[in-house]
C-alpha cells in the first residue's frame, strides 16, 4: 500500500500543480472558457524548457509577484503564484509549492469569480485525492462540476468545456486504481466532446481508456492504443511518457511479455531523467523492475534496484526528509486567516442582524401602529356610512310611506267621490221612477197625450248607471282590478260589480239599489262570491277584498 500510494501520490503532484497553475492563470486573465485553454496548453506541454535554470525563475517569479501586490494587482499576482507552485513542483520541492498554493488560495478568497471557483473546488478534490480521502475529493470535484454546469447553464461557457471536469474524475479514479468509475466518466467526456478551439486532446482521453482496457482484461487492445498513442505524446509531452511506458511496461507484464516490460520501465526512467519530470514516481518504477529481477533470479539487479526506490521513497515520502519536514506540519495560515475572516464576518452578520432586529422592530411597531389607526378610522368611517345609509333608507321609507299614505288618501277620496256620485245616480233613477209611476197614475188630471210625451222622455237605466260606474271605477282602482282578475279569473262581470262595490263599503241596501235586485238577492251574491274566492268562513269579505 506504501509503494501504491507513492506512486499515486507523485503522480497527482505533479498533475495537478501544474494543471493548476495552467488553469489559474488562464481563468484569473480571461474566464470561463479561457479555463480550457489553459487545460490544452498543460496536455500539449512540450519540451519542459521552462524548468531549465529553475532557480533563477524562483527568484524572478517572487520578485515579479512583490511587485505586482504592491501594485495591488491581486489577479496578476495570484497567476505567478501559480507559476511559483508549478516550479517547486517540478522540483519535488512539495512543502515550498504548498506553501505558495495556501498563500494563492488567502488571495484568491477575495475575488469573487465562478471560474476561479469552480477551479479551486476542482484543485482542492485533486489535493484530497492523493492523500487517499475519496469522500472530500470527490466532494469537491462535484462542487467544480456543479457550478460548470450552471455556467453552461447560464451560457456562460460552452457544454464541451465540461469534458476538463469530467476528465478530473477519470484521473482520480485511475489514481484510486477503479478503472469502472474512471470508464464511467470517460464516457461522459465522450458525450460532451467536440473539436473545438481550447478543448481536451482526444489522445489523453484515449490514454486514459487505454490504461481501463488494461485493468479490464483487454490487453492487447490496450498495447495496440499505447502504440498509436506514442508518436502524439513524444511529439507534444515527451515528459508525459514518464506515466506513459510505465503503464505500457505494465500492460507487457500482464501478457507476459517480461523483458519488454522493463525496457518500458527504463524508458520511463530516462525521460523522468531527462526532463526532471515525475520523479517522485520513480520509487514506483524501481519497485517494479525489482519485482521483475526476482522473479528472474537475478537478485543482485533486485537489490540494486530495491535500493534505488528506497533511497527515492524516503527522499519524497519520508517525513525525515528536509523535503517533507516542514511538509508533514499543518498548513494553518489559509485556514486561520479564513476562520478568522469568517468570525468577523459573522461577527459583522451578527451586529448587522441586530440593527436589522431593532429598525424591523420599529418597522413593526410602525406599521402596528398604522393599521390600528386606520382601522379605527375605517371603524368611525364604516359607522358614519352605516348612520348616513341608515338615514337615507328611513328617509327614502318615510317618503314612500308618505307617498303612499298619499295615494291610499286620494283614492280613498276618490273612491268616496265615485261612492257619491253613484248614490246619487240612484236616487236620480228613484226619483224618476217615482215621477213616472204618478204619471202613470194620473192623479194632476193631466192630458193622456202630455203625459205620453212626458214619459217617453224619462228613461231609467241601470245598465248604463253600471257601465259608467264600472269605467270610473277601473280608472280609479286599476290595479285593485288587475289582481282580482289575475288572480281570480272564472268570477263574472256580475261577479266584478259585487267586488268593486264591497270595495267602496257599500252596504247591502245600497248595492240592491244600485244593481236593482232585493237585498236577499245580494246576500246570495255575495255568499256565492266567498265560494268563488274560497274563503273560510272565519274570514271576512270584506277586510280580503279591501286587501286586494
Amino acid at each position: 500500500m506504501k509503494h501504491l500510494f507513492s506512486s499515486l501520490y507523485s503522480n497527482i503532484i505533479s498533475f495537478v500543480i501544474g494543471t493548476f497553475w495552467l488553469f489559474s492563470s488562464v481563468v484569473l486573465a480571461q474566464g470561463a472558457n479561457d479555463i480550457n485553454e489553459s487545460g490544452k496548453n498543460f496536455f500539449l506541454d512540450s519540451k519542459g524548457k521552462k524548468y531549465e535554470n529553475s532557480g533563477e525563475l524562483i527568484k524572478e517569479l517572487r520578485k515579479r509577484h512583490e511587485t505586482l501586490l504592491q501594485k495591488g494587482d491581486t489577479l496578476q499576482g495570484i497567476d505567478v503564484l501559480m507559476q511559483l507552485a508549478d516550479v517547486y513542483g517540478h522540483r519535488a520541492e512539495y512543502a515550498n509549492s504548498y506553501d505558495v498554493f495556501w498563500q494563492s488560495l488567502f488571495l484568491a478568497d477575495r475575488v469573487k469569480n465562478d471560474s476561479l471557483d469552480a477551479l479551486i473546488a476542482w484543485r482542492l478534490g485533486r489535493f484530497y485525492s492523493f492523500y487517499k480521502r475519496e469522500k472530500e475529493s470527490l466532494k469537491y470535484l462535484n462542487k467544480a462540476l456543479n457550478i460548470k454546469k450552471n455556467m453552461v447553464k447560464k451560457g456562460n461557457a460552452d457544454p464541451a468545456y465540461l469534458v476538463l471536469n469530467y476528465f478530473a474524475f477519470v484521473s482520480t479514479y485511475r489514481e484510486f486504481d477503479m478503472p469502472k468509475l474512471a470508464s464511467k466518466y470517460l464516457d461522459s467526456c465522450l458525450i460532451y466532446y467536440k473539436d473545438v478551439k481550447n478543448q481536451l486532446p482526444m489522445p489523453q482521453l484515449n490514454f486514459e481508456k487505454a490504461f481501463i482496457l488494461s485493468k479490464t482484461g483487454h490487453n492487447e487492445e490496450a498495447l495496440e492504443l499505447f502504440k498509436n498513442l506514442e508518436p502524439y505524446f513524444l511529439e507534444n509531452r515527451p515528459s508525459y511518457m514518464v506515466l506513459f511506458y510505465t503503464y505500457w511496461g505494465d500492460v507487457l507484464q500482464n501478457i507476459g511479455d517480461l523483458n519488454n516490460s522493463v525496457k518500458y520501465y527504463e524508458k520511463a526512467i530516462n525521460a523522468s531523467e531527462k526532463y526532471k519530470r515525475h520523479i517522485d514516481f520513480t520509487p514506483l518504477i524501481y519497485e517494479r523492475l525489482t519485482e521483475h529481477y526476482v522473479k528472474q533470479g537475478n537478485y543482485q539487479k533486485a537489490y540494486e534496484n530495491l535500493k534505488i526506490a528506497k533511497n527515492l521513497d524516503a527522499l519524497f515520502f519520508d517525513g525525515r526528509s528536509s523535503k517533507n519536514k516542514s511538509m508533514l506540519e499543518i498548513r494553518d495560515e489559509f485556514r486561520i486567516e479564513k476562520q478568522r475572516q469568517l468570525d468577523l464576518i459573522q461577527q459583522q452578520r451578527f451586529e448587522k442582524l441586530k440593527q436589522e432586529e431593532k429598525i424591523s422592530m420599529l418597522q413593526r411597531v410602525i406599521l402596528l401602529g398604522t393599521i390600528v389607526f386606520i382601522l379605527i378610522l375605517a371603524f368611525f368611517f364604516f359607522r358614519h356610512l352605516r348612520n348616513k345609509h341608515k338615514l337615507e333608507k328611513q328617509l327614502i321609507r318615510r317618503n314612500k310611506e308618505l307617498e303612499i299614505q298619499k295615494a291610499n288618501e286620494l283614492l280613498e277620496l276618490k273612491n268616496k267621490e265615485l261612492a257619491a256620485s253613484v248614490l246619487q245616480l240612484v236616487e236620480k233613477d228613484e226619483f224618476l221612477k217615482d215621477l213616472k209611476e204618478k204619471l202613470k197614475s194620473n192623479k194632476d188630471n193631466l192630458q193622456q197625450s202630455e203625459i205620453n210625451k212626458l214619459l217617453r222622455t224619462i228613461s231609467v237605466n241601470n245598465n248604463n248607471n253600471w257601465e259608467e260606474f264600472r269605467l270610473r271605477f277601473t280608472a280609479v282602482n286599476e290595479k285593485f282590478y288587475k289582481k282580482l282578475t289575475k288572480k281570480y279569473p272564472n268570477l263574472t262581470q256580475s261577479d266584478h260589480k259585487v267586488c268593486a262595490l264591497i270595495k267602496l263599503n257599500f252596504s247591502s241596501k245600497d248595492m240592491a239599489r244600485l244593481l236593482g235586485i232585493s237585498v236577499e238577492s245580494v246576500h246570495t251574491t255575495r255568499y256565492r262570491l266567498r265560494k268563488k274566492l274560497k274563503l273560510e268562513r272565519k274570514e271576512n269579505l270584506e277586510d280580503f277584498i279591501a286587501q286586494l
